[in-house]
């Protein structure tokens, strides 16, 4: 066990030698080594978002749980947001990472996994982006993904929207487009489907956006569903919960199209190694999605954009 002092606050760190993926020898020393040295880039993604902690107390190849409600037994420096929940007929108390202190504090409980919600907490119906998460069914891969993405950032490119990949650090990539604009989730998830659809409508033996798993073999699932106020999206830049210590990676789209050229989907595979030497060399990729101010309402007069 030890004692930290970070920013003023007193952590205790127990198991820093655990090895938390075994396959890869990684301990949990290592993993909070990574997260200190990320939170510059990565702390403006969680700020003020509500978490959803994916648990693996013992590592990614023991018992795992996800929990939204906050633990009671956090310090009293760790910032919740209450937020009403109609299943439970109570308030959610969820965790909100806004300093390092508390993103340690975070992952030395287990939470390897850091999702957050598209949404900040004050205000809980307004997404600042819009999400499509690109998953690959049996017999489809991250390269299947790349041809996906590419679609998607044409098809918004055409009505004059940026849009931004990253990696899922799993077997998918992700889409994002930056709103930060009067909106909210019963603007953005129809649009969300509405794209879906587009997609599938016109590469039906690729594309899927009907979440049946029976309809997922050979085809890339657009998920549009994550656009709404009780889902969340793996942050930028965390470590997931695979064989090997892999990172949701923002990169550039002259990245997906190398990839695919070359038919290389390892190529966009990143390790917390890899991600600390990218963001020495490129900064924070995934920037724009907090500062660029883009509307998916036309101007008065025009059709809808989808």
């Amino acid at each position: 066990m030890e004692a930290l002092e970070v920013g003023g606050r007193r952590l205790t760190i127990r198991h820093l030698d655990r090895v938390v993926y075994p396959r890869a020898g990684t301990t949990k020393g290592e993993l909070l080594d990574y997260y200190v040295r990320i939170a510059d880039v990565m702390l403006p993604h969680l700020r003020d978002r509500l978490l959803h902690m994916h648990r693996y107390p013992e590592g990614v190849d023991g018992p795992r749980f996800w929990q939204k409600a906050c633990p009671e037994h956090r310090p009293a420096w760790v910032s919740t947001a209450a937020v009403w929940s109609r299943d439970k007929q109570a308030d959610i108390h969820y965790c909100v990472v806004n300093e390092l202190a508390a993103l340690l504090w975070a992952v030395n409980l287990g939470s390897i996994e850091l999702h957050t919600s598209l949404h900040r907490r004050d205000d809980l119906h307004r997404p600042t982006t819009l999400a499509f998460d690109l998953d690959p069914g049996e017999g489809a891969g991250l390269l299947e993904c790349c041809q996906v993405a590419l679609r998607l950032r044409d098809m918004f490119a055409g009505v004059g929207l940026l849009s931004l990949a990253k990696t899922s650090g799993s077997k998918g990539l992700q889409v994002y487009v930056p709103l930060n604009s009067e909106v909210d989730y019963g603007q953005t998830k129809p649009v969300a489907k509405a794209v879906a659809e587009l997609l599938e409508a016109a590469a039906p033996d690729a594309v899927v956006a009907r979440m049946a798993r029976s309809l997922r073999g050979g085809r890339i699932l657009v998920d549009w569903s994550q656009n709404t106020e009780h889902k969340s999206m793996v942050c930028a830049y965390s470590v997931r919960a695979r064989q090997r210590p892999t990172v949701s990676t923002p990169i550039g789209w002259e990245e997906v199209e190398a990839a695919l050229d070359a038919g290389d989907a390892d190529a966009l595979v990143f390790e917390m190694g890899d991600v600390l030497e990218r963001t020495a060399e490129r900064g924070d990729l995934f920037e724009p999605v907090l500062s660029v101010r883009q509307d998916l309402r036309p101007p008065s007069g025009a059709p809808p954009l989808f």
